[in-house]
């Protein structure tokens, strides 16, 4: 397992981590104690995919277009 903290990670870090904690866990090969430590780990992995993801998709629901489709920027998020 990674020494970075879950928080800290970016996404494409925190995928990487969570497919091995996956593989490890399909494999059955580690004892119950890791197991379940490795589960929690992968909860929590599991998590900041999504909260990357869902802070992507509102930056790109946030650009602006004109007229003909071009980007003019981003508008302001709702508590931003």
């Amino acid at each position: 397992m990674s020494e970075t903290p879950v928080e800290d990670m970016t996404f494409e870090q925190a995928m990487s981590e969570l497919e091995r904690v996956v593989g490890q866990l399909e494999r059955g090969d580690v004892a119950l104690d890791q197991s379940i430590a490795l589960y929690e780990r992968g909860a929590l992995l599991k998590k900041r995919c999504e909260a990357k993801l869902k802070e992507a998709e509102e930056k790109v629901a946030a650009i602006t277009l004109d007229a003909t489709g071009t980007p003019t920027g981003i508008a302001p998020l709702d508590g931003a």
